[in-house]
């Protein structure tokens, strides 16, 4: 009788452990910390993903906006500069630069380098990353760019892109001139040392060349289209 009160005792205990913790990982703002052995950093080299390297000149595209018009790079006029980004509806990285793609956008599309959002993700057989669960999260967010349905996984493998989110900047001649991470802190905003895409675009403004021109990008992996 004695050893079942103590098996009770301890099931109990690491049933209330299991909940406290779960409990504690949903209402934990921002994504889990390497949680399962899955590093949020890009693993591969520009090389090993086989996309457009630095100086390579990205191809012109048509894809659906959330707005159902089709929208290609050159509908953007006097432009001088492109900051393409790749991302979705729920990675939890691509959630908290939202705001700071907003902000980017604001800044630098008056000075002729709009954000252009893409979901390599859209799947009608994921509620989640539909192309009306965007068209939903784009209103929610009031983005003030255009948000690009990539179906078919036709865009994102031409630029490389394996992470969300994971950006492309471009400059007036589609040249791609950087290529990696929004920033040095996906968790926080308050707390970014390094704005590498406003550097970059700085650079440009400048006549100069980014340095670095290449980062590691952090965020979820881009799913394969197949699944």
């Amino acid at each position: 009788m004695k050893m079942n009160n103590v098996l009770f005792t301890t099931i109990f205990m690491a049933s209330s452990f299991l909940i406290t913790v779960g409990t504690y990982a949903q209402d934990r703002k921002g994504p889990p910390r390497g949680g399962g052995g899955h590093s949020p950093i890009q693993t591969k080299t520009l090389e090993e993903i086989g996309g457009y390297k630095i100086g390579d000149v990205a191809t012109d595209f048509k894809l659906k906006n959330v707005n159902g018009n089709m929208f290609s790079l050159s509908d953007i006029k006097n432009a001088k500069g492109y900051i393409v980004v790749f991302t979705c509806n729920e990675c939890p990285f691509a959630k908290m630069y939202e705001n700071r793609l907003i902000a980017l956008h604001n800044e630098f599309a008056p000075k002729g380098y709009s954000v252009i959002a893409i979901n390599p993700n859209v799947s009608e057989s994921n509620s989640n990353e539909s192309f009306t669960a965007m068209q939903k999260r784009a209103k929610e967010k009031g983005f003030p760019f255009v948000y690009l349905a990539d179906e078919g996984q036709k865009i994102s493998p031409q630029y490389g892109a394996v992470r969300t989110p994971h950006v492309f900047l471009l400059d007036q001649e589609r040249k791609v001139q950087y290529i990696g991470t929004i920033d040095d802190n996906a968790r926080s905003a308050e707390n970014v040392k390094v704005k590498y895409v406003v550097n970059a675009i700085e650079s440009l403004e400048n006549n100069e060349k980014p340095n670095p021109n290449f980062t590691k990008a952090i965020g979820c992996p881009v799913k394969l289209a197949s699944n």
